[in-house]
């Protein structure tokens, strides 16, 4: 049935379809303000879903910050009162008494490389053994990126015997500040000033440091950093004066400086009696030649060059990872002493670690040796029983000598 519209009343005018919106505009993105309100959401999300994470790491940071304050408070000042005590000992058996003190000493530099080995952070060895000749002299000559190559060498030296108890550093003045400046000191580490204004007197300052502390307290490593400070700090200044000078444009590594190099080959290369250094053979590790045998040229290397800091060696708030050190050792009556002809080698050294570097950063190991189709890697290990009785030493160690001087302190006042 059809309707039929009243009388009086205007029929009703049928109303069109809508019409269906165009393709055009049904697939409009959506306005800037909707958008810019989705990436916020998503951005949202994505911090909340990480918040847990961010928190724990943050919690984990201060926590090993707390542990490692403890560390200090309690070992620094116990190594303090021993040296104290042995000090008769010194008097009558000098050799005995910086035989034990290096043994403390070497206790605590595990524990500082305690603290990145259980954040995660181990070292992958490459290249020669160095093991072979822990027990003679050597130098070794490392480049330098961040504070935590510092780190990285106190932790894989610790398996090498007596090394790090018989090692002197060469480091920065401003470690003689830190809260680890005062153990160097008594140890007989080396402070270098950087700086035109005192090179001479430094290296001057050097020479006698050597003279009058390396025999006398039985010290056998050297450790050295010859590019004179870290890689982002000095890369410009390098690449300028080699291209200044026509020398080799670097990436990696920065062009060494030769002054505290040769003031300590001068110091400790014995000489025969024609003049020509007494070195150790290659073939012969258990030479009994005397004075600095051998030269060890060590590079680390951090996965995508994003080198390690102190401050995350403490906190431990980046990933576990894997930094990898290469050693060659050349035995010193190969390497010349006049300062061009040891200039020329140095130099050379420091390409051969710009080569070593660019084929890791390339494909994450070093290249294998002369002869030798693939390299072979040696992963670096701590003893955790060692580290957890040394810990264990050093907070025992601290409490007695808290209560001995509380029980004077009583005494006298």
């Amino acid at each position: 049935m059809t309707a039929t519209p009243r009388p009086g009343t205007p029929a009703a005018t049928p109303r069109p379809a809508p019409a269906p919106l165009a393709p055009a505009l049904r697939r409009l993105p959506p306005a800037p303000a909707e958008k810019d309100r989705t990436n916020s959401n998503v951005r949202m999300a994505v911090t909340l879903e990480e918040a847990p994470s961010l928190g724990w790491i943050l919690v984990k940071a201060l926590m090993r910050f707390a542990f490692m304050v403890a560390n200090n408070v309690f070992a620094i000042p116990s190594y303090i009162c021993y040296v104290i005590i042995l000090q008769p000992l010194r008097m009558l058996d000098s050799k005995r008494f910086w035989y034990i003190e290096g043994i403390m000493y070497k206790w605590l530099l595990g524990m500082v490389a305690s603290w990145g080995w259980y954040a995660g952070y181990t070292v992958m060895e490459w290249g020669d053994d160095i093991k072979a000749i822990s027990n003679d002299e050597a130098v070794m000559l490392v480049n330098h990126q961040a504070t935590g190559d510092v780190c990285t060498l106190m932790m894989c030296l610790q398996d090498k015997g007596l090394v790090v108890a018989q090692m002197m550093w060469l480091m920065d003045h401003i470690f003689k500040y830190t809260n680890f400046g005062i153990v160097s000191l008594i140890h007989g580490d080396f402070f270098i000033r950087q700086g035109k204004s005192h090179r001479d007197q430094q290296l001057l300052l050097l020479k006698r440091h050597l003279e009058n502390n390396y025999r006398s307290r039985d010290r056998k490593w050297i450790v050295l950093f010859p590019e004179g400070g870290f890689l982002r700090k000095r890369r410009e200044t390098s690449q300028a004066f080699a291209k200044k000078n026509n020398l080799p444009f670097l990436t990696h590594v920065t062009l060494p400086r030769i002054g505290a190099t040769k003031i300590i080959l001068n110091a400790l290369v014995a000489r025969q009696e024609n003049g020509s250094p007494a070195g150790g053979d290659a073939k012969k590790l258990d030479s009994k030649s005397k004075g600095l045998q051998w030269i060890i040229d060590t590079t680390i290397a951090y996965p995508k060059a994003e080198p390690i800091d102190i401050q995350t060696w403490i906190l431990g708030y980046r990933k576990p990872r894997v930094t990898h050190v290469h050693y060659r050792i050349f035995p010193i009556k190969d390497v010349p002493l006049e300062t061009d002809d040891l200039s020329d080698w140095l130099y050379q050294r420091f390409i051969e670690k710009e080569h070593l570097l660019s084929h890791f950063y390339e494909t994450g190991a070093f290249p294998p040796p002369k002869g030798h189709k693939e390299a072979v890697s040696r992963e670096m290990t701590l003893s955790t029983m060692w580290i957890f009785l040394i810990q264990c030493f050093a907070f025992l160690s601290g409490y007695m000598w808290y209560s001995i001087i509380q029980y004077f302190y009583h005494c006298l006042f």
